[in-house]
């Protein structure tokens, strides 16, 4: 217990110095500003900030490594080695986030790459998943695993990166979700997978107090695809590591950033009707409808920098709740496989019926009034 505090404490830390650092010298170098701030359908911020906010986070999660291995953690070289597989992933997101040059097909590669980096170096495999048929096509094809781990992977860290329009929004709910891994970790005895998860939560942790309420610094691409790669990678080690750990947890618990993805693809593929319309960026997440239609009810529409930043502020509590939906019952049943798809149901069709009530304009009353109270 020692070592995991001191290598949190060290993670929150060096996080915490390395945003301040980044905040500071967005100050000097315009290059490091989002410029487009107020350009795009999901840009909903007042004044251009640093967007590498990613580069705290992971100079944080080197350094609670860095702390462990001098204080001859056992799984030290396996942490270093997991930090080494996020490369291609987080680099692809900083380059894009200061150059705006990388694709998002670029992007995506470079985290199946992390991925598979990671099969290699730190054993991270879906090998199952304690559903008989599909367990009867990976007996069949064993090469699937390596698939879905990538496309896994690759999926929940572009998902991270969806939900990371607003201030605290991606940040909070990576800190949940990782929570959640730590603390089953904690149950079925993997301390690896416990430490390395709540360090990740402190490195979060350095970078939210400055990101949250007052947005100044982004998490960015590099920010975003690397927690989501750290996120993905560390659920896989839990249920691979684990018998008892169901591998619906992971899904379930990281349900809302993936369905959020899943559905946004989806419904611009029905909207408007083109192959390429599903990667194409919209202003209707339901994020941005909460940002629009409940909050702005409640605070009020003006368009001076404190008005919207405490508008954008004010829309991630929402998001964190809903997150929460899914994570309350993934560590109430992490190793029940069929109340678990149970709950991946249920969630689906309670996400669907809201953004459909908030798309239509009839946004539950209770929705409204949440609002005004966290106004006041």
């Amino acid at each position: 217990m020692r070592l995991t505090l001191l290598m949190a404490s060290t993670a929150v830390a060096a996080s915490l110095l390395g945003t301040l650092w980044v905040v500071r010298q967005g100050a000097r170098r315009a290059r490091w500003l989002d410029q487009g701030y107020q350009a795009g359908p999901q840009k909903f911020h007042a004044m251009p900030v640093p967007r590498v906010g990613g580069v705290g986070v992971y100079a944080g999660l080197w350094a609670a490594a860095g702390i462990g291995w001098w204080a001859g953690w056992a799984d030290a070289v396996l942490a270093l080695l997991l930090l080494v597989c996020g490369v291609p992933a987080f680099a692809a997101g900083l380059v894009e986030d200061l150059t705006k040059k990388v694709t998002p097909r670029m992007r995506l590669l470079a985290c199946g790459l992390s991925a598979a980096l990671a099969m290699v170096g730190v054993g991270a495999l879906i090998s199952r998943a304690d559903v008989e048929w599909l367990d009867d096509l990976v007996a069949w094809a064993p090469w699937l695993t390596v698939v879905l781990t990538v496309v896994g992977v690759a999926g929940v860290a572009n998902s991270v990166n969806i939900i990371d329009g607003f201030n605290g929004l991606a940040s909070m709910c990576v800190m949940l979700i990782l929570l959640a891994v730590a603390f089953v970790a904690w149950q079925v005895g993997d301390t690896f997978v416990m430490r390395m998860a709540l360090a990740c939560v402190a490195a979060v942790l350095g970078f939210f107090v400055l990101n949250y309420p007052a947005g100044l610094v982004f998490l960015g691409d590099g920010g975003a695809y690397f927690l989501g790669f750290m996120v993905a990678e560390l659920a896989i080690l839990l249920v691979h590591r684990n018998a008892d750990v169901s591998p619906m947890f992971g899904l379930m618990v990281c349900v809302y950033p993936i369905f959020e993805t899943l559905f946004s693809m989806v419904r611009r593929k029905l909207r408007r009707g083109r192959r390429r319309a599903t990667w194409e960026p919209d202003g209707i997440h339901l994020h941005s409808l909460l940002f629009r239609r409940v909050v702005r009810w409640a605070v009020g529409g003006a368009r001076n920098a404190k008005a919207l930043n405490r508008r954008n502020s004010m829309t991630s509590p929402y998001l964190w709740a809903l997150c929460g939906l899914s994570i309350a019952p993934a560590l109430a049943f992490y190793n029940d496989t069929e109340l678990l798809v149970l709950c991946l149901v249920l969630f689906s069709a309670t996400y669907v019926g809201l953004y459909l009530s908030i798309v239509r304009f009839k946004t539950p009353r209770w929705l409204l009034w949440v609002g005004r109270l966290m106004h006041r």
